[in-house]
């Protein structure tokens, strides 16, 4: 799918919102692109708003490796990390759920217990 500025920026937008909910969540621009961090520690990459780049549970990975929309992360896919690429109509629970879970997976874990 082709995404015009627009959207690339409102998805980008909605998931700035949903990261920098988390606690001590910080937004960084590293190698040109914006991350999102966790004690200097990232738990997710949102890209340009096409796509999104977080940490999957271990036993996740084959649901989300056979969905058409996910694969698996360059250079990062052996510590579990998979790229979801976001198509019309976003299902924005399932990336919340997605972006919350990356960040209990790397958050310490007095803060990972404060997420729902």
């Amino acid at each position: 799918m082709v995404f015009t500025t627009a959207q690339l920026a409102k998805n980008l937008d909605r998931m700035r919102a949903i990261a920098l909910a988390l606690p001590e969540a910080t937004e960084e621009l590293t190698w040109d692109d914006v991350n999102f961090r966790v004690r200097k520690k990232i738990f997710c990459f949102p890209g340009s708003g096409g796509s999104l780049c977080v940490k999957a549970e271990r036993e996740e990975l084959p649901a989300l490796l056979g969905d058409p929309r996910c694969r698996p992360a360059p250079y990062l896919a052996r510590g579990g990390w998979i790229v979801m690429d976001l198509e019309r109509p976003v299902d924005w629970a399932e990336v919340r759920e997605l972006i919350h879970t990356s960040y209990r997976l790397i958050a310490p874990k007095t803060l990972a217990k404060q997420v729902d």
